[in-house]
């Protein structure tokens, strides 16, 4: 029986989209990932089903919408959750991660049967019998706990801060455990007969905004800054703690130059991994290779940091899977979700999908097939902000009492007019707002919800009316 293909799943945190060599940023310096795309299949609107870290991952993970799995916020599974980690290792795939995964429950390995270099950081709201009174008397010193948005630019310099220790550690602990299974040099005992789910999670391009001093020299006078000022909606408006920013362009600079540093650094950290496998007598066309990060980082562009918004720069995510040995490089334009990736996966690899996922298999898009491909995708943050994209139009949800935005990307890619009121759109409203509705989410949630059930190109909201 032929041994099922290797999967190298390359993950990095908070980078977005469009600072990648592949999507035309000139000043980024990203060959690596530029090499994937060359010979891979680029999703240029891949979507994230929460933007923040741990929702987003958790239902990538799990392979479904935050209200399906109940992680509307910073919330974890709930320990023994399915996971396409877990799927994988009942397939006898040796499932393996480094760096990573943020885990917040009793339940750090979420169907992973290795982790190397782990995040392992469990919650005080998990801990088994936490004596809340106890807690409280230590609560952080003022000026010791997270800092403000504000801060966080002030503060971008060129040195090496924790994230980059971690992913030195995390990428080290990768190669030797890769050396291990594949050759085994000092023991002789290689476990490559088995197949393998290798997950590389780095922490950067996640603010602190910090890089080492060549890349932080290199690109501080190229990169691009925005300097907007925020839109006047209550929400849309607002970064990511919710309060306003007030920081030169100078610094604003020194934040975005830091933030393409570590994005350099990033790929040069997969490039180390390609080559090692390489190395190794791997042939990467015969393995699945996947990129892709949890959200995007707003960089001050529409005068917002962070990402919680709807913005593309915080919902888009990039992702490339490679497989030239079974499909051919190509740009999809398709609306796809973070959350298509279990099923995906598992339909690469011959592993048959499980029910009750809000995954749908990338396969036909990979092959160019778009025919049948229901072009929605949905993010979610916390229990009320709700995003659905159909086609070129983007609807958000904030709320009752709080004004509805409808962007259309087509005409609008800048996302600057508000077209929810104008009465070209006003059936497609009326369309998203249903579609709100079978979600579980609005003023007529259907308050039997079970899952995204995916509507039919026949009732899509269109462009426009008539």
């Amino acid at each position: 029986m032929k041994k099922k293909p290797n999967i190298l799943f390359l993950m990095s945190d908070e980078h977005r989209a469009d600072v990648t060599g592949y999507e035309g940023n000139p000043v980024i310096r990203t060959p690596n990932l530029d090499r994937l795309a060359k010979a891979g299949v680029v999703f240029h609107n891949a979507y994230t089903p929460s933007p923040v870290c741990v929702p987003a991952r958790q239902c990538m993970m799990a392979g479904q919408l935050p209200k399906t799995c109940k992680c509307e916020g910073w919330i974890d599974l709930e320990p023994g959750y399915q996971t396409f980690s877990r799927e994988f290792s009942r397939y006898a795939y040796n499932t393996a991660c480094s760096g990573k995964l943020h885990h917040l429950t009793q339940d750090q390995m979420q169907g992973w049967t290795t982790r190397i270099a782990p995040d392992a950081d469990m919650m005080n709201r998990y801990i088994e019998g936490a004596i809340a009174e106890e807690f409280e008397r230590y609560s952080p010193a003022p000026g010791t706990g997270k800092w403000s948005n504000q801060r966080e630019i002030e503060e971008a310099k060129a040195v090496e801060g924790p994230y980059q220790t971690f992913d030195a550690r995390a990428v080290d602990a990768a190669l030797d455990y890769l050396e291990r299974y594949f050759a085994d040099p000092v023991y002789c005992r290689p476990q490559s007969h088995r197949p393998l789910l290798f997950k590389l999670s780095l922490l950067q391009p996640h603010y602190p905004f910090f890089t080492d001093e060549q890349r932080f020299a290199y690109y501080l006078d190229r990169v691009p800054v925005y300097v907007q000022e925020p839109c006047d909606h209550p929400v849309l408006s607002l970064s990511q703690q919710n309060k306003p920013v007030n920081v030169s362009e100078d610094a604003i600079r020194r934040a975005t130059a830091a933030y393409y540093g570590m994005i350099d650094q990033v790929d040069a950290y997969f490039g180390q991994v390609l080559d090692k496998l390489e190395a190794l007598g791997e042939d990467l066309d015969d393995w699945i290779i996947v990129y892709t990060s949890d959200h995007g980082e707003m960089l001050g562009e529409h005068g917002i940091w962070e990402k919680t918004r709807f913005y593309e720069g915080s919902v888009r995510v990039p992702l490339i899977i490679r497989w030239p040995k079974q499909f051919q490089a190509r740009v999809v334009d398709e609306n796809v979700n973070l959350c298509d990736l279990f099923a995906t996966l598992c339909d690469l690899a011959g592993l048959d999908i499980p029910d009750g996922l809000d995954s749908r298999s990338l396969l036909p898009l990979l092959h160019g097939e778009t025919g049948d491909w229901n072009n929605e995708t949905v993010s979610q943050m916390g229990p009320t902000h709700v995003m659905i994209k159909q086609d070129r139009l983007k609807y958000q949800y904030y709320g009752e009492g709080i004004p509805e935005v409808l962007f259309d990307l087509a005409n609008d890619p800048g996302e600057t007019v508000n077209v929810a009121d104008l009465p070209g759109y006003s059936d497609a409203i009326r369309q998203f707002r249903q579609r709100l509705s079978e979600l579980g989410h609005g003023p007529n949630a259907d308050t039997s919800y079970t899952n995204a059930k995916y509507q039919t190109s026949a009732n899509k909201p269109d462009a426009r009316d008539g």
